[in-house]
């Protein structure tokens, strides 16, 4: 039997809240249900939240679930431009697979007004760690442009990503959001190319 420790029993209620969110809506979810999907305690739900309130700016973790996997499901021998993208295909598949657009929107705008953490800019996030590490490699490969630093680099492939999914809830989903980024994002990221990598053009991926 697995150990109940800190780190899942969280990540367990966030799942279990997410799951539900989307299955039933965010206002009908009551936090007793998600203690009941979860197959934790009222005192340990409350431990890690005030409220179901504040399970919103939880959806980072649930990014961050995505990422560790796919980490793990990666080609290593992938070129380093093939990973960014495919990062980005993945999870904008789990958004419009698992994630409510209304519930992302609300996040994203609590994320402009709040005055507290900012959850989405945390550099702690397994999201930025695995950014780091494949334009680090992709630096030294000769696959990517060194005329910008890795820092810079990964802000600019965050940006992207927030203004697609962004544009995507302000457009109300009349596209999609997987294949639309797809098509646009390896524009926006032509500058991470050296000057000597041959540019191919990338189709739009099925």
């Amino acid at each position: 039997m697995a150990k109940k420790t800190p780190r899942n029993t969280r990540g367990r209620i966030v799942t279990a809240a997410w799951q539900l969110f989307y299955e039933q809506g965010y206002e009908e979810t009551t936090v007793e249900e998600i203690i009941e999907t979860s197959q934790t305690s009222k005192g340990s739900f409350y431990h890690y939240f005030d409220g179901k309130d504040a399970l919103l700016s939880t959806l980072s973790d649930l990014f961050d679930e995505k990422y560790e996997a796919l980490q793990e499901s990666m080609d290593p021998a992938m070129p380093a431009m093939e990973k960014l993208l495919f990062l980005n295909s993945e999870l904008f598949r789990m958004v419009e697979n698992s994630v409510s657009m209304e519930l992302l929107a609300r996040l994203l705008s609590t994320q402009l007004v709040t005055s507290g953490e900012r959850h989405l800019l945390n550099q702690k996030r397994t999201y930025y760690r695995l950014l780091r590490k494949i334009i680090a490699q992709g630096q030294e490969a000769g696959q990517l442009s060194d005329r910008q630093s890795v820092s810079e680099m990964v802000k600019l492939y965050a940006l992207c990503e927030r203004a697609l999914m962004y544009d995507w809830c302000l457009r109300g989903g009349e596209y999609s959001l997987r294949q639309y980024a797809a098509q646009v994002l390896p524009n926006f990221l032509s500058s991470f190319y050296p000057d000597s990598y041959p540019k191919k053009r990338t189709e739009e991926i099925p």
